[in-house]
């Protein structure tokens, strides 16, 4: 029973595949087809090289462009701390001068004799500039 369709010739298991025989015309043009093929991947591996060479360069410089931003702003941050150092320094005397401005108010009688006081040193103080100009 399976020795008959086993002895048959190319209807058993295992069949030969027909041999073609193609002409030395289109092996070449096959050839020719896969060279051109090839050239193209290489051509465009070769554009994306480039591209990722170019945004390689790119990120190089925003990279350095960041750290370049990252130093200005702690000096930035320095100035601003001193800044507000000197800031506080200033308030705080300008706290105290106002503080004994108005004492001094007070103790001289009030704001009417401090205004007569400020009045007289400005007609003093123009008195000594029209003396020494003149």
């Amino acid at each position: 029973m399976f020795g008959n369709s086993r002895g048959a010739r190319g209807k058993g298991k295992y069949r030969q595949v027909p041999h073609h025989d193609y002409s030395d015309s289109d092996s070449d043009e096959a050839d020719d087809f896969i060279s051109q093929q090839v050239r193209n991947q290489r051509l465009q591996m070769k554009r994306q090289d480039e591209g990722l060479e170019m945004l390689g360069q790119s990120a190089d410089r925003l990279g350095q462009l960041s750290m370049n931003i990252h130093e200005e702003l702690g000096q930035q941050n320095k100035l601003l701390d001193e800044m507000e150092d000197d800031l506080d320094q200033a308030t705080t005397r300008l706290d105290f001068v106002t503080q004994k401005t108005r004492e001094l108010v007070q103790r001289s009688g009030g704001k009417k004799n401090f205004l007569i006081i400020v009045g007289l040193t400005i007609v003093v103080i123009i008195l000594i500039f029209l003396i020494i100009y003149t």
